[in-house]
């Protein structure tokens, strides 16, 4: 470019410009889609862990509650009905907490809740590189608008929002959390 207004016949350092944005664009949104599938499948095993923890909800009630029962009825005394109550009893307390497993309740809602935050940091990520990407596309038709108008003040300021595609980029990989959006 050259002067006020005045477009490099060539376009050639325009064009540059528009590659530059338009493969920022595809890792950008590359980089999106890998995020948003991260997020479905941290979503689904979130919700495939507290599913196996109501199961083992529903089981350990039926267990105590069999129990007690049981002793309702005054049977407990008898052997093989004494030799049932500690298995029934075993078996809730498993259901509870079954570290060397790690499918007791205890352990599949921590398990729950850990991809639930991963879950949740990989949607800041996809936030973040979207708006990145939506703002990497508005530069590209301002540059393009240079070529046809002549204003290459476009030009800048298509190079500015690159640079700000770039920082929102940049937040989304390393500081995801450090604004919300």
């Amino acid at each position: 470019m050259s002067g006020h207004g005045h477009v490099d016949p060539s376009n050639k350092k325009i064009a540059l410009l528009i590659s530059i944005l338009a493969l920022l664009l595809a890792i950008s949104e590359t980089m999106s889609k890998a995020y948003q599938t991260e997020v479905l499948t941290k979503q689904i095993e979130a919700s495939n862990l507290w599913s196996f923890f109501q199961a083992k909800t529903i089981r350990s009630t039926v267990t105590k509650l069999t129990a007690e029962t049981t002793q309702l009825t005054g049977k407990a005394s008898d052997p093989k009905t004494a030799s049932a109550l500690e298995k029934w009893d075993a078996a809730a307390k498993r259901y509870d907490s079954e570290p060397e497993t790690g499918e007791g309740r205890k352990e599949l809602a921590a398990r729950a809740k850990e991809a639930e935050a991963v879950r949740d940091l990989y949607m800041h990520k996809y936030h973040f590189v979207e708006i990145a990407s939506g703002i990497l596309q508005v530069a590209i038709v301002l540059a393009s608008a240079t070529i046809i108008t002549g204003v290459s003040a476009l030009s800048l300021v298509a190079g500015g929002l690159g640079v700000i595609s770039l920082v929102l980029s940049g937040l989304g990989i390393f500081a995801p959390t450090l604004i919300h959006l």
